[in-house]
């Protein structure tokens, strides 16, 4: 059944990949905007489907890197500057919801 679902998997990922860059004729900061969107679709299988809750854990921050690729690709293809700040205030926020997330994890309170 593993095996059937990694293979799934690659061929969903390659037709994706074709039409992505074969057949969408589009700016190559779209293209990447739409990489970074399937990683994100993989992401969220992790999230819902993660063996334990670390790996849940680790997949919402790659989730976060993800959306602040996508808001600062969107920024340069749009040429608007306020998209970068919310990329960083987006990425401050990560990093301290990861911190709470691995102390509550390890069963420590926010408070210690």
């Amino acid at each position: 059944m593993r095996a059937l679902r990694w293979f799934l998997a690659a061929v969903i990922l390659g037709v994706l990949a074709y039409f992505n860059f074969f057949v969408l004729r589009a700016p190559l900061l779209v293209k990447l905007i739409n990489v970074s969107l399937f990683s994100a679709l993989f992401v969220l299988y992790r999230v819902v489907r993660g063996p334990s809750p670390a790996d849940r854990i680790i997949a919402v921050d790659i989730l976060g890197i993800l959306i602040i690729s996508v808001l600062a690709l969107y920024g340069l293809a749009h040429g608007q500057g306020f998209f970068m700040d919310i990329a960083l205030i987006w990425a401050l926020l990560s990093f301290v919801a990861s911190l709470a997330f691995a102390k509550i994890l390890e069963g420590r309170g926010l408070d210690d």
